[in-house]
């Protein structure tokens, strides 16, 4: 082989298999899943039983597409977007509070043609925007100014916005997201320990000093206090998991999605799971994620450059701390809030941006060390391919 042709297979290899066989599994049984939980309610609102898997299965299409694409593409001449991406995610969440809609009082879709949340795009634009910043600053890091202040500042606008939505799982999202980030990229860990203790100190006072808060951890505790009013939702959720038992009723025959489950082909899919998959079958699942999760954190470490593996670290953080959000908040670990299960909960334009953040991870994975991972601040090869000196 050529020295020219050497280099034309380091500058672009093929894409991680093991971690696209993981997502095409998931999103696979994801598909099947959402399909069985969501044919009650489509037909008990007077559409197609199938209405709300065809919707599912064209944007998993649609989604497919641009995770290849994207995949071609140089993920570090997609840099230069960071700060627009910031900028757009931040007008939409204040378009949200203005026009927006949304199903229980709280205000967190816009419909500008198509049906969206703009907190998914905000993760995205906070993984962009982290890296980009963490990867020019690196070497002040360690510093309040820099390694500390901006994120604050962004963090604190974003969170904000959502929090009088209000959507505190997309806020936590975002904040768990950041602080990833922002730890990997070198800020001191005394500012997060410092961080956690406000945090916990206000939570301590917001139970012991509001009726409200007290309300809602006395029903998270136990949810059978309140069945049929506050506790309805994690009550049926229960139901769900222990009747499934260790192997489950069988594909398709759930219980509890005819109806007794609030948001069965969403939030609460993992629910059917159980139900219908048994504890052999969740563990199953949860192990796929937990290989996928793993996978994009070795992608991270041999990335050519501090920029992308920011980004796989951001991406992959939010694949995690979402999985384990909704886990935590469907088996009764977490108190109920609105966080969706990745590759498995119904909606189309989250799964489309999910599996383009896909193709961004396996851009990078084109592009890794062949040899074994060095540091990651240095990148080993120019924009046009060509060896750095």
């Amino acid at each position: 082989m050529t020295r020219e042709k050497k280099k034309q297979k380091a500058k672009l290899g093929g894409f991680d298999s093991i971690y696209l066989i993981l997502v095409l599994v998931l999103l696979g049984i994801g598909l099947v899943m959402m399909f069985s939980a969501s044919y009650p309610s489509a037909y008990y609102e007077g559409l197609k039983s199938t209405h709300y898997f065809m919707r599912q299965l064209g944007f998993a299409a649609l989604g497919l597409v641009v995770m290849f694409a994207v995949s071609f593409i140089d993920y570090r001449r997609l840099r230069a977007l960071s700060p627009l991406l910031m900028g757009v995610s931040i007008v939409l969440l204040v378009m949200v509070l203005i026009i927006g809609t949304g199903n229980y009082g709280e205000k967190r879709w816009l419909n500008l043609g198509v049906r969206f949340q703009p907190s998914e795009i905000a993760k995205i634009a906070v993984t962009f925007f982290f890296a980009s910043y963490i990867s020019t600053h690196s070497d002040k890091m360690r510093t309040f100014r820099y390694g500390v202040l901006p994120f604050v500042i962004v963090l604190g606008v974003l969170c904000g916005l959502m929090f009088l939505e209000p959507h505190l799982s997309g806020a936590i999202l975002i904040a768990g997201i950041g602080a990833v980030i922002m730890f990997v990229g070198g800020t001191h860990w005394g500012w997060f320990a410092g961080v956690i203790g406000l945090g916990v100190t206000g939570g301590i006072l917001a139970i012991t000093q509001l009726d409200y808060a007290q309300a809602r951890l006395r029903v998270w505790l136990d949810p059978f206090v309140d069945p049929k009013g506050k506790g309805w939702q994690a009550v049926q959720s229960l139901y769900a998991i222990g009747s499934g038992g260790l192997f489950g009723l069988g594909f398709g025959n759930s219980r509890q999605k005819y109806l007794y489950l609030p948001e069965a082909h969403n939030d609460f899919i993992f629910a059917v799971v159980c139900e219908e998959l048994g504890f052999i079958g969740a563990c199953i699942i949860m192990l796929l994620f937990a290989l996928l999760i793993l996978r994009g954190f070795w992608i991270a470490t041999r990335a050519k450059d501090q920029f992308g593996a920011l980004l796989v670290v951001g991406i992959t953080a939010q694949i995690a701390l979402q999985t384990l959000l909704n886990i935590g908040v469907v088996t009764g670990v977490l108190p109920v809030t609105g966080a969706s299960l990745p590759f498995f909960s119904y909606g189309g334009t989250s799964l489309l941006l999910l599996l383009a953040e896909v193709g961004i991870v396996l851009s990078v994975s084109r592009r890794m060390k062949t040899d074994a991972p060095t540091d990651p601040k240095q990148p080993e090869e120019s924009m046009d391919g060509e060896e750095a000196e």
